[in-house]
């Protein structure tokens, strides 16, 4: 819409397979439960997500993980991830994650008291996944880079670039 930033556009059409997203973000008790270990700035409740993790932490992550479980986790690309976000084939058109209001759906500067707060404690999107608006940012499996006009079946942004897409925004984060 109108108030989607430049690098947000052109509006394009997107056709993606199906695929499973986590209901919340990753806490610190599974990452730790993988890991071995915490790197986590806000810790005191091992619910909230997991903070301080570049993307490359997070591919080892998963790659610990696939091997614990023998399943093929992985990154949601781009696309997946702002479908899912914005509430999938049951989507109201809302400006957050689930809400026009921010306050419902989300943890931001305005109401987060500078910390991160336990997954699931906001009011879930339409399709039931919590804390796509705020709490802390999420890694893509992009590379960020501009979007075409033309129509694409499961995107992958560009195959190179200087660094990687995420979304969902942060608990230090001023809303829209």
């Amino acid at each position: 819409g109108s108030d989607a930033d430049d690098d947000e556009k052109p509006v394009h059409s997107v056709t993606l397979s199906d695929y499973y997203i986590g209901e919340t973000e990753v806490t610190q008790e599974l990452w730790e439960a993988v890991m071995g270990s915490n790197p986590s700035r806000f810790k005191g409740n091992n619910q909230r997500p997991v903070d301080r993790v570049s993307w490359y932490d997070c591919k080892e992550f998963i790659k610990k993980l696939n091997q614990l479980t023998g399943k093929k986790f992985r990154l949601p690309t781009e696309a997946e991830w702002e479908y899912a976000a914005r509430g999938g084939a049951d989507s109201k058109n809302t400006m957050f994650s689930g809400s026009d209001d921010a306050n419902i759906v989300g943890w931001f500067k305005a109401n987060s008291k500078a910390t991160t707060h336990p997954s699931g404690m906001k009011a879930c999107n339409e399709i039931g996944l919590y804390d796509m608006s705020g709490n802390v940012w999420e890694w893509c499996w992009d590379w960020y880079g501009d979007y075409s006009s033309k129509p694409a079946t499961n995107p992958k942004g560009p195959v190179m670039g200087t660094e990687r897409c995420r979304r969902g925004g942060g608990w230090h984060i001023i809303e829209k």
